[in-house]
């Protein structure tokens, strides 16, 4: 088996890396960086090759697939599923805004402030706070929009959100919190810290202003 040990130094992924930058490198070359060595089952070519080609197969990684890769123990599959985690987060889809506020939780909720019936929303959130998706979860009538948790966590579950943010408009103008909004928050509180996908807030919203319907 060839090491990295036996291979000119000038042609290793690292020290490349570190010569001409990381775009110098190819997908197996980068592979190669991250995992740094082989162990006595495999050596670190092969394991990056069969890890490329499961990103090609796939586009993705879990654990689940990693463990069944030659040569691969618990300490290289969570390094490579931080360092695709952290891509996803802050390189791959800059677009998405970075829900740390209540401001830029509101500005989200934009299309549903001047609707004249109530639109309940929920923004699912990753670990670093940024938006995986707006959805619409139901629409009622003038003064009510009936929700059911089931209804608001079952995207949350298929997004595997870290968090969700919930929302709703008052067509009639008026801010304050119903009876009805503070329970149905309590509710969906309590469902969140059993699911493990916390609810960071439930907003209300007018035209003109917002507020929360947490206690």
């Amino acid at each position: 088996m060839r090491s990295i040990k036996n291979t000119q130094k000038d042609l290793r992924p690292r020290e490349k890396l570190q010569a001409k930058g990381a775009e110098a490198l190819s997908d197996y070359e980068l592979l190669m960086a991250i995992i740094g060595s082989g162990n006595a089952q495999t050596d670190v070519g092969k394991i990056s090759k069969d890890i490329l080609k499961v990103l090609k197969q796939s586009r993705g990684l879990t654990m689940e697939v990693l463990q069944h890769v030659k040569g691969l123990g618990p300490a290289k599959i969570s390094k490579l599923l931080a360092s695709f985690e952290l891509a996803k987060r802050y390189l791959l889809d800059p677009e998405r805004p970075i829900i740390d506020s209540p401001e830029a939780a509101v500005e989200q909720l934009a299309d549903i402030r001047d609707k004249k019936q109530e639109y309940f929303v929920c923004l699912t959130l990753d670990g670093a706070n940024r938006l995986i998706a707006k959805r619409i979860i139901t629409i009622g009538t003038l003064t009510s929009s009936l929700v059911h948790p089931r209804e608001v966590f079952a995207d949350a579950i298929t997004d595997r959100a870290a968090s969700i943010i919930v929302a709703h408009n008052h067509p009639s103008g008026k801010i304050d919190p119903s009876d009805e909004d503070v329970d149905v928050t309590a509710s969906l509180i309590d469902i969140g810290k059993l699911l493990g996908i916390p609810v960071k807030e439930h907003f209300i919203v007018t035209k003109t202003s917002f507020t929360t319907a947490t206690e």
